[in-house]
């Protein structure tokens, strides 16, 4: 049954970081365009939305093969935290129109919230894949 589990929280994850990096490759986002312009850096779009699109399928992609979860999760956790800590900080904040022109709410801040801990559960479950600290973990 934990296999299982395990199973449905990395699909659900891969499924996840999947969805978010692909769609930063197409037009220019709303939100890495909110960031750039309330911090007056133009290197958050195009040039970090991409990065950060490529971190997110590469996380999608190592969730699928139960000996990469650990690091996958991993590499999930570190992005969407980022990500909550650019939806705390004044440049993006905590609610916000899902695209332009739509009325601001707080479902972008939530569904990171929601993916965090996903991919905080998804650590948690595979810590003994983790290169170098994993062996601590097994049982």
């Amino acid at each position: 049954m934990m296999t299982f589990i395990k199973h449905v929280f990395a699909i659900a994850l891969a499924g996840a970081m999947l969805f978010m990096g692909l769609q930063k490759f197409g037009a220019d986002n709303f939100i890495f365009e909110t960031i750039a312009q309330n911090s007056g850096i133009a290197f958050f779009e195009p040039v970090f939305r991409m990065f950060t699109g490529v971190l997110e399928v590469i996380a999608g992609l190592l969730m699928f093969h139960p000996r990469t979860r650990g690091v996958g999760a991993a590499f999930a956790s570190g992005i969407v935290a980022g990500a909550v800590v650019f939806h705390l900080s004044p440049w993006l904040g905590t609610k916000l129109p899902m695209s332009a022109g739509a009325e601001p709410s707080y479902m972008l801040f939530t569904m990171a919230l929601v993916f965090l801990v996903l991919a905080l559960i998804n650590l948690f479950l595979n810590r003994s894949t983790l290169p170098l600290i994993g062996s601590r973990f097994k049982v």
